[in-house]
């Protein structure tokens, strides 16, 4: 029988008729990979060969499955413990059940495929995602010859576009909730562009003479803790100005947990946060959501989530014409990129002020050359 070189490769149906198998050697280690089809086999093989053209081995998954690889990768990972329990959560809540005892070397695009179809559009994106990075990781790490998510249909999930109070519709709500104790915190997310665990994590030493905050992290309760973590980019570590509005609901925020501390005395337990409840414990982002909610309900407003505060914020200013950039810069954004592609419907409305300002330009121009060609005439 001949002798197969190094890499080359062979190609077989299965003996028991269940398919096609293709072999590969690589000084003295032999990996078999399997498919229903001989296309199938063969284009694994392919994948196999690419990888170890390029790293010189051969990728060995051994005995690992989906969820060996999704627990050695979210332990060594630089992953913040925010994102770390996300991820968890949607691998054991979504994943898990279907995919997390198969083998990493019998995965198949098909298997994925079918996983996004039980799934709505919405969560089926968030699965892709992490799903691809994780087998990434693997091939990374000679796990797998290629990432079985490179081959599948993306989950086509479109955002719908947040629903965005009009002017009498704030002013309805901020002067219908002027007298509720979240009616601060909501001004001040409103007029800084915030996102809110970035509010509930500002401390009064991070208040800068009553002219700006600094944002420095994000509150979140993780494991019965409350923990506040690096800022989600490295541009969310920023300084905002902060209008009179803004700086009055400080004020006023100051003087109700002053109120509070004197009436339950011993019992407030403070870490310096701006804003937290009646006994100085740390806010829970579902207080401030579910609160907002009740409000919007009350007043027969279209219901708008504390991070749409956010994207009001962000869009009003857009609309007045203030530059990409700046808004970028109060948002935190890691770049205005980002600004311009969350925003583009706010971004369409300047095109009437563009050529408003180019024509007043034109206009000028037009009228110093007739003033121009009067005098050539004398």
């Amino acid at each position: 029988m001949a002798r197969r070189n190094n890499g080359e490769g062979t190609v077989v149906q299965r003996k028991d008729g269940r398919g096609w198998q293709a072999s590969i050697r690589l000084n003295g280690t032999r990996r078999t990979v399997y498919g229903r089809t001989e296309r199938e086999a063969r284009k694994k093989l392919r994948e196999l060969q690419r990888q170890m053209d390029t790293t010189g081995a051969l990728p060995n998954p051994g005995r690992r499955t989906v969820a060996d690889l999704i627990d050695a990768w979210l332990t060594s990972a630089p992953l913040k413990p925010t994102t770390v329990a996300q991820y968890r959560l949607f691998f054991d809540t979504y994943a898990r059940p279907v995919l997390g005892n198969t083998r990493l070397a019998n995965v198949t695009p098909g298997m994925v495929q079918r996983l996004y179809a039980d799934l709505t559009p919405a969560v089926g994106a968030r699965v892709h995602a992490l799903l691809h990075r994780a087998f990434a990781v693997a091939v990374l790490w000679h796990w797998l010859p290629a990432n079985p998510c490179d081959r599948v249909l993306k989950p086509a999930y479109k955002p719908a576009r947040k629903t965005l109070w009009t002017r009498s519709e704030l002013d309805a709500f901020l002067e219908g909730t002027a007298g509720h104790w979240l009616h601060p915190l909501w001004v001040l997310l409103l007029g800084t562009g915030c996102r809110l665990g970035e509010a509930l994590a500002l401390r009064w030493d991070d208040v800068g003479l009553g002219v700006a905050i600094t944002v420095e992290g994000t509150l979140h309760r993780l494991s019965g803790e409350w923990v506040v973590s690096a800022p989600k980019t490295p541009g969310a570590t920023r300084s905002v100005m902060l209008p009179p509005a803004v700086i009055d609901a400080l004020h006023r925020q100051k003087a109700q947990q002053d109120a509070w501390q004197a009436a339950v005395g011993e019992r407030w337990q403070s870490d310096g946060f701006v804003f937290t409840g009646e006994t100085g414990k740390p806010l829970f982002a579902s207080t401030v959501q579910h609160a907002m909610k009740r409000e919007c309900e009350r007043l027969g407003l279209p219901p708008v989530t504390p991070h749409g505060l956010r994207h009001l914020h962000a869009s009003l200013l857009l609309g007045e014409g203030v530059p990409v950039t700046a808004v970028s810069a109060r948002l935190g954004h890691a770049n205005p990129n980002v600004t311009m592609q969350i925003y583009a419907h706010a971004l369409s409305g300047q095109d009437g002020h563009a050529a408003q300002a180019i024509g007043r330009v034109l206009a000028e121009s037009e009228s110093r050359d007739k003033v121009g060609l009067g005098v050539e005439r004398e």
